[in-house]
This record gives C-alpha cells, structure tokens and sequence, in this order.
C-alpha cells in the first residue's frame, strides 16, 4: 500500500522527535488525523509560534518569553547562589520543589566528548565570565548536573575551572537523593526536595 504523501510526511516529522519511534509516529499521525480541524489548527499554530514567541534569557539561558526571563527579574531570588543545570527542564523540577530561591545557569546540554561536545558548544563560557563579572557578590555556585557520567564529567570540568579562577569560591555538588543515571525532570518533588537540601562541598 503507497501511504499519502501528507501522511507519510507527518510520520517522518514524528519519527525525528527523541524517544519516538516508527510505530509510536505512525500511532500518532494516524490519531491526529481523527482530530477536529481547529484542533490541528491550534495545535499547528502552537508548533509555529514555539521559536517565534521564546527567547533565551541572556543572563542565565533560560527558555522564557522575555529577556530576562522571570527567575531572573524575581527580586525576591537571592543573587547570591546560582545552580548549574543542563537543560531549562531541569530548572522546571526544581522549581517544583518550592526550597531553591536562588539562581540558575543552563549550560544545554554536557562536556560529551564521544558526541563532539566541549565546553565551548554549550554555556559553560559565559557561565565562568558571569561569575567573574559578578565575584563580590557570589556566595555559592551548585553543580547539580545530571548523576550521569558526563554529567559528573561536566561537574568536574566546572570546578576545576572555577576553583582556578577564584580558590575561595565556595562549590557544592547536588545531593545524592538522585540514582545514578537518573534525570533531574523525572524525579519527584521530595527526591529533588532533598537533593537540594543534602548538597555537599565539591
């Protein structure tokens, strides 16, 4: 059977989105194409609008719709700690757990040297120029990249580079409430919660 150019289009799309596999794009083009149509006009306008209507903070290279983004522009936020993450859904769970009220920095990923990834591809420079133009009034920088073994690869690279720079510059490393190869958006609130609380010198 020759399947619709259209369809077979829209299966492709699917296909190149991570963690969808050919069965699950076919399963979800052949459901959309059961949606009302001004359903699949809001949902395509939504997809249209994704890159056009967010941009990157450039303080802290949070996804938001402003510049700063709001963590950023929050005055009640103390300045004096930022907390590295890998991605902006990162910051989002940790959000959810309501006991960080400091910072972030999302570097965008991790040192990856198997996938060609340095710290130059990712915001690891403009995270040590931030914390120079700012070294009076840092107390604290948190590492909390993911329990992976690049992410603890990145953490490592961090502070290395950091402690050279500034020796006194305290350095904590997320606690240890995650599993090992586990990721920052999928655990729970208490988890993150205790995480945060349990961070150690790094």
């Amino acid at each position: 059977m020759v399947i619709p150019k259209a369809i077979q289009n829209l299966i492709e799309s699917f296909e190149r989105l991570p963690g969808v596999g050919p069965k699950t794009a076919q399963r979800l083009t052949f459901y959309l194409l059961h949606v009302p149509q001004e359903e699949l006009n809001k949902f395509a306008s939504s997809l249209q609008n994704l890159k056009e209507s967010t941009v990157i903070c450039s303080n802290c290279f949070m996804v938001d719709d402003k510049d700063p983004c709001g963590i950023c522009a929050d005055s009640q936020r103390d300045t004096s700690i930022i907390c590295v993450v890998e991605q902006p859904l990162d910051v989002l769970a940790l959000e959810k757990g309501k006991g960080y009220k400091g910072l972030y920095h999302v570097l965008h990923g991790k040192i990856d040297p198997l996938e060609n990834i340095g710290p130059e591809e990712i915001y690891i420079p403009q995270l040590i120029s931030r914390i120079i133009n700012q070294k009076s009034k840092i107390r604290e920088i948190i590492l909390a990249t993911n329990p992976t073994m690049e992410g603890e690869a990145t953490a490592m690279y961090l502070r290395k580079e950091l402690k050279n720079r500034d020796p006194k510059l305290k350095i904590t490393r997320i606690g240890r409430g995650l599993p090992v190869g586990a990721d920052l958006e999928y655990a729970d609130d208490i988890t993150l919660q205790r995480a945060m609380d349990g961070r150690s010198d790094y």
